[in-house]
């Protein structure tokens, strides 16, 4: 199963160190491959450096991926932590 979303950054300081690794841990627990694409540069959700590399600031639209027999689990637990501002208090 593929799922493919677009989901906008709603915190304030757009994808940063605390974000990626906030993302990059919900990725990890999920078996399915995560891809996250910011104009066409994509990265594995998964690691955080890469996910640094998007130069995402808040507003920006990112295209996430997930391909395996939990997507659909993963995709929904990512679409949370997003909306929640990744659960920094501040953002």
């Amino acid at each position: 199963m593929t799922i493919t979303k677009e989901l906008e950054l709603v915190n304030k300081y757009g994808m940063h160190v605390r974000p990626a690794g906030s993302l990059a841990k919900v990725c990890q627990k999920y078996q399915s491959e995560i891809t996250v694409d910011n104009a066409g540069n994509a990265v594995s959700g998964k690691s955080v450096l890469g996910l640094m590399t998007l130069e995402a600031p808040m507003g920006t639209i990112l295209k996430v991926t997930a391909t395996g027999e939990d997507a659909d689990r993963a995709m929904a637990e990512i679409e949370e932590l997003i909306a929640n501002h990744f659960g920094i208090a501040d953002e």
